[in-house]
């Protein structure tokens, strides 16, 4: 093989292996960050992840809303009709955050079943209801228990 050939041939498989490399490490970032959807259903049935944080959504429960008064800590229970999650948060809530409205939370599961959120998120409009959330609420079975929320496409 002539010099000027080899030369070739090694720049491009530096490139093909660089280009390789910087893809794995790109996939890599991104799977890391994301952010699954679970129910209150499939935390129930042991489908949602011990080890890393993902989101969960539905209704709160009435009458579940705990608020320590000496802190900004809250605890609440959070259903999609059929189970239901205990979630703590420690923070501001959102001001449309209420009981009986559909809300998603990003956190992690602890080791005694409830939920640890870092962010609680409750949308602009109280006619408004998340997608993820009027998902969960239709593979449960069970009919959205106001009906003046209205789902956006």
């Amino acid at each position: 093989m002539n010099p000027a050939r080899r030369k070739k041939l090694i720049i491009i498989i530096v490139l093909v292996l660089g280009v390789g490399i910087a893809t794995a490490l790109a996939l890599r970032a991104f799977q890391q960050n994301l952010l699954y959807f679970f129910s209150p259903m499939q935390i129930a049935a042991g489908e949602a992840p011990s080890n890393r944080a993902f989101r969960i959504g539905g209704l709160v429960v009435a009458g579940s809303v705990q608020r320590d008064p000496q802190s900004l800590a809250v605890s609440f229970t959070l259903t999609d009709t059929l189970e239901s999650v205990r979630v703590h948060y420690a923070g501001v809530l959102p001001d449309l955050f209420r009981e009986g409205q559909g809300i998603v939370a990003n956190g992690r599961l602890g080791n005694d079943g409830t939920f640890i959120a870092s962010e609680v998120l409750a949308k602009h409009d109280e006619n408004y209801m998340p997608p993820e959330v009027a998902k969960a609420l239709a593979a449960a079975g069970k009919p959205i228990p106001h009906s003046a929320f209205k789902q956006t496409p």
